[in-house]
């Protein structure tokens, strides 16, 4: 019986550090390089603010960086894989208590949870409108993305899928922070609000400029 209860106390232990460290990746990757790629990806799109020629210029640098593929698998798509399927796992685990606390952050924990399902679903679509069918020989321009948006309810669905996915990284930059033990206090934490908010609100403008761009 002793024997057992040890062992017991071990695999749960187990279970506790996996899911411990699992959630710690999952968090870091959301930030570094999801993030960044986030970041790099609106900028690229902005320079659309500037005329077809700069945008496809930019496009057509990044299309023909060597080692492309291999670079995109391990800094975008394999990241992405396991913070999306890690992610859903995470929300339909997660016990919503919003009707009886409704507080700010518990309001926002639901909202990053639900947010990141949306942009799950976007992200996808949006590499095979986009990756996918430049392996069938399509081109990443600005006529692929005026076309795309040319069509009203493409527009609406990119600009929900756009503002979706900043929040999303915006808001779980501030759990990133807590998790990694950056900000700890409850004014470190009320900063952070305030910080990412001014991220969400720089990123959606620049997002937004971009997609009105290619309109």
């Amino acid at each position: 019986m002793g024997n057992y209860l040890e062992q017991r106390r071990g695999l749960i232990l187990m279970s506790a550090t996996r899911d411990f460290v699992s959630r710690r990746l999952h968090s870091l990757l959301g930030v570094i390089p999801l993030g960044v790629f986030l970041f790099q990806h609106l900028t690229v799109n902005y320079l659309a603010t500037r005329g077809p020629e700069v945008f496809n210029k930019a496009a057509n640098f990044i299309s023909n960086l060597p080692y492309l593929l291999a670079l995109e698998w391990l800094i975008i798509y394999i990241p992405l894989l396991f913070h999306g399927i890690y992610g859903v796992y995470i929300a339909f685990q997660a016990k919503n208590n919003v009707r009886r606390y409704g507080y700010f952050r518990n309001v926002m924990f639901l909202l990053q949870r639900i947010s990141g399902i949306i942009s799950l679903i976007f992200i996808v679509w949006h590499v095979w409108q986009t990756r996918v069918k430049v392996a069938f020989g399509a081109e990443v321009n600005f006529n692929m993305m005026n076309e795309i948006f040319s069509n009203t309810g493409w527009l609406i669905f990119y600009i929900i899928g756009v503002l979706t996915v900043i929040f999303h990284f915006s808001n779980g930059l501030w759990s990133f922070l807590v998790s990694f033990g950056i900000t700890m206090t409850p004014q470190s934490q009320r900063a952070a609000t305030y910080f990412t908010l001014i991220v969400f609100i720089a990123l959606a403008y620049i997002g937004l400029r971009a997609i009105f761009a290619f309109v």
